[in-house]
């Protein structure tokens, strides 16, 4: 995964998805990817789009079938995994 800072991209280790319980991988199920449980949305989309100037009620708006408690999940659990992620600087 890669994370702008500060006007730089920045190489960060990936998150363990497997800890999250808003998501799933099942394989055939876009090739695998971790997506929320029940739906067929890469987690990917939600950080693309708020990477992108979105927030949870624009990705509310746009995408049927999320529910805003998983995105909220999803965005936790990358605040706390991240949290722990020390950069040399």
């Amino acid at each position: 995964m890669i994370v702008r800072l500060s006007g730089y991209y920045k190489s960060m280790p990936s998150l363990d998805w497997s800890q999250c319980p808003a998501v799933e991988s099942v394989p055939g199920k876009l090739s695998g990817a971790w997506v929320f449980k029940g739906t067929r949305m890469p987690v990917s989309a939600i950080f693309e789009n708020i990477a992108a100037g979105a927030n949870i009620d624009d990705i509310m708006d746009w995408f049927d079938g999320l529910d805003r408690e998983q995105v909220k999940a999803v965005i936790e659990f990358a605040a706390r995994s991240l949290e722990t992620v020390e950069y040399a600087g």
